[in-house]
C-alpha cells in the first residue's frame, strides 16, 4: 500500500522540521510549505492530510484553507497559537476539520493525525463496499435492495438506509442518536425514537419471510448492532 502524504504549512522552519522528523519516522512521505503561496502549490499534489499553520505573513491559514478546500479531499488540521474560540470556530466554517492550539505535544499530534488519516481510510473502504454477503441474506447497495433467503425485501430508503448502516459495521453497537445522524442526517429536525420504529418495521418484513432471522440485536441501555 502505497504511503499515506501529510502537508506541513508554517512559517517557522525549524517547527516544519520538527514535525516532519516526527511523522517521517512514522512512515508518511511529507510534503512542506513555509508561506500560504508555497502551501496552494504543494495542495496540487493532492496529500492525504493537511497540518497548516493559522498565523503567516501574506496569506494566512483561513485563506489558504479556502484556496485548497476544493483540491484537497482530505483533513485540514489548523495549527495555531490562539486559543480564542473565535478562531476555532472560523477554521471549521472555512473547510478545516481539527484545531490543534500551540504549544502541542508530538504524541497529540500523532494521535490526531492517525485518528483521521483512520476515519479517511474507513469512508473509502464504506464508498468501494457495494454488496454484503450473509448466510441468508444479501445487500445490494447499488441497487438498493435486500434479498432475504431468495426473497425481495420491501424496505423504504430510510429503512434500506439503516440495513445497510449496521450491516456494514457487523459487530458494533450504534445508539439511537447515532443512527438517526447517520441515515436522516445532523441537520434532520425530528426525534431519535423513531429509530426505534424503523427497526421494528425491518424486523417484522424480516421475519414475514423467515421467522427465524434475527439480524439487528437490541443491546439494552445502548443501542443495536447487527448480528
Amino acid at each position: 500500500m502505497a504511503k499515506e502524504t501529510i502537508l506541513i504549512v508554517d512559517d517557522e522552519e525549524e517547527i516544519v522540521s520538527f514535525i516532519q522528523d516526527a511523522l517521517e519516522d512514522e512512515g508518511y512521505e511529507i510534503l512542506t510549505a513555509f508561506n500560504g503561496e508555497q502551501a496552494i502549490i504543494e495542495a496540487a499534489k493532492k496529500p492525504d492530510i493537511v497540518l497548516l499553520d493559522v498565523m503567516m505573513d501574506g496569506l494566512d491559514g483561513f485563506e489558504v484553507c479556502e484556496q485548497i478546500r476544493s483540491v484537497v479531499r482530505g483533513p485540514i488540521i489548523f495549527l495555531s497559537a490562539c486559543q480564542d474560540e473565535t478562531d476555532r470556530v472560523k477554521g471549521l466554517v472555512v473547510g478545516g476539520d481539527d484545531y490543534i492550539v500551540k504549544p502541542f505535544s508530538l504524541s497529540e499530534l500523532k494521535a490526531r493525525v492517525h485518528a483521521h488519516l483512520r476515519r479517511e481510510r474507513r469512508k473509502i473502504n464504506e464508498k468501494e463496499t457495494t454488496e454484503l454477503r450473509f448466510e441468508k441474506m444479501t445487500i445490494d447497495y447499488k441497487g438498493r435492495s435486500v434479498r432475504l433467503n431468495g426473497v425481495e425485501v420491501e424496505l423504504t430508503s430510510k429503512q434500506f438506509a439503516i440495513v445497510w448502516f449496521l450491516s456494514l459495521h457487523k459487530g458494533q453497537v450504534f445508539s439511537r442518536s447515532h443512527i438517526y445522524e447517520r441515515v436522516w442526517g445532523l441537520e434532520a429536525d425530528g426525534d431519535d425514537s423513531t429509530v426505534t420504529e424503523h427497526i421494528k418495521k425491518i424486523r417484522a418484513k424480516f421475519q414475514e419471510i423467515d421467522p427465524t432471522a434475527t439480524f439487528i440485536q437490541t443491546v439494552w441501555g445502548v443501542g443495536y448492532k447487527w448480528v
